[in-house]
């Protein structure tokens, strides 16, 4: 069974850094698109970024040039870097997995933002 675990949430002052961590386990995910998206209190989830197997990121406009995308595929780990975090930004923080027969999601890990 494949699962997602994210770490590396947790408080952080407006304008810090944290670097989100995603282990998967039960699968090797190389040649899987993975992403990271958001939710916060009351608001949809919302896409953050994503990576292609070959390293290609793409990046929701609110974050670009802040967050950086990566992956190391022989830990099956991926990994965002979230620089210069904003007040408005605290959300569970979650990772996922694109397949061709559907999602694997995390469980989130928290970010909360103090301004």
């Amino acid at each position: 069974q494949v699962h997602l675990v994210e770490s590396g949430g947790g408080l952080v002052q407006a304008g810090g850094s944290l670097r989100l961590s995603c282990s998967v386990s039960g699968t090797m995910f190389s040649s899987n698109t993975m992403g990271w998206y958001r939710q916060a209190r009351c608001k949809e989830r919302e896409l953050v970024a994503d990576i292609t197997s070959g390293g290609s990121t793409n990046y929701a406009d609110s974050v670009k040039g802040r967050f950086t995308f990566s992956r190391d595929n022989f830990k099956n780990k991926v990994y965002l870097q979230m620089n210069s975090l904003k007040s408005e930004e605290p959300a569970v923080y979650y990772c996922v997995r694109y397949t061709p027969s559907g999602t694997n999601w995390g469980q989130g890990t928290q970010v909360t933002v103090s301004s």
